[in-house]
């Protein structure tokens, strides 16, 4: 090939000039060009509207955890932290959009990019790892009902979300170490990888860390539905009125099943085999046209890994414990407050014997929407 490198691929080791750099690593092709035009429109846009749709609807999901769903049981527990998850990531977003949209320049510093880098494997794989844990609990619901009630606790699931927080963040402490920025023409790069001569050990890295955080959770999740699938299609008897509570977690059961295989095929899948193939191809020397395609599907699936951060509110939603019940609740109650505010009339009087104005209400209703309630 006679060709060279068009631009400096972000996360690993391609540069802007006619010339490579010193320091690549043997067994890479060194002459193929790569084209990733496309990214600077594709990651600001999907980056953007992740942030927006995340931000809302992760806001309200917190808000409904903290202040309407308050016992937790077991399942709400997961998923406040599933939702946590998502928030933390969604608030790094706007400097990646900046980022991108400024055609790889980086002006927040090294720290900075350590973290935004991290923020994103950790919420990542904190997200597989809480599906996980929610679609374990709910196949203890499904298929050992009495050991679930009387051995699964909240506390339990406390105990078991600071753990995969515990193990997450120590299983990326090598990638705050390996992420790091590089000048290049006056501008900052922040790889999403290392630098050019530690791109192959962070590859082993990488393999390590998808088997276990990826690979191991997702077979325990396609375990755990076939053994719920194989339960919940058994043919049932007529109902009766103490299996009404049994038929709906049926219901939310499948609902689960449903939206954890979406946000499994849509978000991480794809991006772990389209990484995979990226790192090895760039490892292994292929051929330039391979290492081009397998390079623009990796960045389609990068996006697309964090659209996770917008569907886990589905989740919440279809198969939530009373979620859905309460925020439809919540949002009736508000419109009712803001209707009955809206109609109710407050007069001014004057007060006898000082000849100050106060306030006459209509009703209480009225006086409840101006008085703040006592302390």
């Amino acid at each position: 090939m006679n060709t060279t490198f068009n631009s400096y691929h972000e996360g690993n080791r391609s540069m802007p000039s006619t010339t490579l750099s010193p320091g690549v690593p043997d067994g890479v092709n060194e002459t193929c060009r790569f084209n990733e035009e496309f990214k600077y429109v594709l990651l600001p846009l999907s980056y953007g509207l992740v942030c927006v749709f995340g931000l809302l609807l992760n806001s309200v999901a917190l808000w409904m955890f903290l202040t309407k769903m308050r016992p937790w049981n077991t399942s709400t527990v997961y998923m406040f932290h599933l939702a946590l998850s998502d928030m933390l990531y969604v608030l790094s977003l706007p400097t990646l959009v900046y980022y991108y949209a400024n055609r790889n320049h980086w002006p927040f510093g090294v720290a900075l990019c350590k973290i935004v880098r991290f923020l994103f494997y950790a919420n990542l794989y904190c997200s597989i790892l809480f599906l996980t844990c929610i679609s374990v609990h709910r196949y203890l619901g499904i298929c050992h009902p009495i050991r679930a009630v009387t051995m699964v606790k909240p506390r339990h699931a406390h105990v078991v979300c600071g753990l995969v927080w515990v193990a997450v963040t120590a299983c990326l402490v090598p990638n705050l170490i390996f992420v790091t920025t590089t000048g290049r023409d006056g501008d900052t790069l922040c790889h999403d990888t290392t630098r050019p001569e530690d791109f192959e050990r962070y590859v082993a890295y990488s393999s390590v860390l998808t088997v276990l955080l990826f690979g191991i959770p997702f077979l325990v999740i396609v375990v755990c539905y076939c053994l719920m699938a194989r339960t919940l299609c058994r043919p049932r008897r007529g109902l009766s009125s103490g299996q009404q509570g049994a038929s709906s977690s049926r219901r939310k059961s499948i609902k689960l099943i449903v939206v954890v295989l979406v946000v499994f095929a849509l978000c991480f899948v794809p991006f772990h085999i389209t990484r995979t193939l990226y790192y090895a191809y760039r490892v292994l020397d292929a051929d330039c046209h391979v290492l081009n395609v397998i390079n623009f599907a990796y960045k389609i699936t990068r996006p697309l890994a964090s659209v996770n951060s917008c569907i886990d509110p589905i989740l919440y939603f279809l198969a939530g414990d009373h979620y859905r019940s309460k925020l439809i609740q919540a949002l009736k109650r508000r419109r009712q407050n803001t209707t009955t505010c809206s109609a109710a009339f407050v007069v001014p009087r004057q007060l006898p014997g000082n000849g100050e104005i106060g306030l006459m209400y209509k009703n209480s209703d009225a006086k409840a929407c101006v008085e703040p309630p006592p302390s």
